[in-house]
């Protein structure tokens, strides 16, 4: 039967914040054994275990980076950006099976892959896979893989597409090489850099009204609830919520605004 808790147990937050640690982090050491499983009920490490951790953090950190792993979709996109080819969810698999690739972990049954390894991969490795699935259309993408391989939104691609009259096949298909060329113009790579900041701006700004108005509904409704105009309060939690969103839906705001200075 495992010991008791006591007030110098910690859980996983607590013992992350001690260690330095995010989440996700705290999860991979204790997948990858770097870092003990609790030993005491409601999840929790003893002040023994705790002091063993300590030394334990730059281990994690050393092993795993800074940056949180991702799943096949945003993995194969990396790839795609970094490769200037049209990277696809089953390249990423097949990677994995040819042991170029290592699946660190899982969310929900889905793998997930360290942003290092996938910087790491060879190029011709990825180029080998994407050539065998593709065979004589390798040289061509669609839309989707041209927005792929240069970060775009499909809109912003479809009107600079557009603008420049870039030629498709009979399938639709752009040349693998204009797309090149797209994403090696600098000036242009910096208009749309712009134009992702004013949408994404645009985008939490929105945010920020929308959690503004539950906020001052919340504030209705307890006033009217102070006044007797209402026969129950309102629901803290909600409150709590909406606060949390605002704060972080406003830093993300400010950090778009100091980008687009």
């Amino acid at each position: 039967m495992p010991a008791q808790t006591t007030g110098r147990d910690l859980g996983p937050n607590q013992l992350a914040a001690r260690l330095g640690l995010t989440r996700w982090q705290l999860r991979l050491g204790r997948e990858h054994g770097l870092l003990p499983e609790p030993d005491l009920e409601g999840e929790r490490w003893s002040a023994r275990l705790v002091d063993e951790c300590a030394n334990r953090s730059g281990q994690v950190v050393a092993r795993f980076g800074e940056d949180p792993p991702v799943g096949a979709i945003r993995a194969a996109a990396r790839l795609a950006v970094r490769t200037g080819l049209d990277v696809e969810r089953r390249d990423v698999e097949v990677l994995v099976a040819r042991d170029g690739l290592d699946v660190v972990s899982s969310f929900r049954g889905h793998p997930l892959y360290l942003l290092r390894d996938l910087d790491a991969l060879d190029p011709a490795a990825v180029r080998e896979v994407v050539s065998a699935r593709k065979g004589p259309l390798f040289d061509s993408v669609d839309p989707g893989g041209a927005v792929t391989i240069l970060g775009w939104p499909r809109k912003t691609f479809d009107r600079i597409a557009g603008e420049r009259n870039l030629e498709t096949d009979r399938f639709g298909r752009y040349a693998l090489a204009d797309i090149h060329a797209l994403a090696a113009d600098e000036t242009l790579a910096a208009e749309v850099r712009e134009e992702k900041l004013r949408r994404a701006l645009a985008r939490a700004r929105r945010a920020e009204t929308d959690i503004e108005d539950v906020v001052r509904g919340w504030m209705l409704r307890c006033t009217a609830y102070l006044d007797r105009d209402a026969d129950q309060p309102p629901d803290p939690a909600v409150l709590g919520r909406a606060i949390r969103n605002l704060v972080g839906t406003r830093a993300e705001s400010a950090r778009y605004e100091r980008e687009a200075l």
